[in-house]
């Protein structure tokens, strides 16, 4: 990054500028070191839902079955893809999302949420206030 040199622009030198420079750096760096901290914080605490929740979009979703198999293609409580279920490491915990426990299931989901939004789950995502 640089800086326009205020003593340059006007006509004169002056020994102070590169510690001037040093000092701005300084101060700036530290302010870019903790932005991208503070919005991962912000971005995780905004995008939590609580369990009772999680509960309301697996009543709509899977009337409540955090086990179920629907035979379409939509697995657990939360009805994931298999491929949803993978790319965002479910198949750590299963191999699909109907084996896995309700905690593991709202895991996955935490992700899916702070990643697609509640647009993820388009109708249950409003009836059960999921945002």
């Amino acid at each position: 990054m640089i800086f326009r040199n205020e003593n340059t622009a006007t006509g004169t030198t002056a020994t102070t500028t590169p510690k001037r420079n040093r000092v701005r750096m300084a101060v700036l760096g530290g302010t870019l070191a903790v932005l991208p901290v503070a919005g991962l914080v912000t971005a995780t605490a905004s995008s939590a839902a609580a369990p009772t929740t999680w509960d309301k979009v697996a009543q709509c979703e899977a009337t409540g079955n955090w086990s179920i198999n629907s035979g379409n293609g939509f697995y657990g409580g939360l009805q994931f893809t298999q491929s949803t279920w993978a790319a965002y490491g479910g198949t750590a915990y299963a191999a699909q999302a109907n084996q896995a426990t309700k905690a593991q299931q709202i895991t996955i989901g935490e992700k899916v949420l702070a990643s697609q939004g509640p647009g993820a789950w388009p109708i249950c995502s409003v009836k059960a206030g999921l945002h």
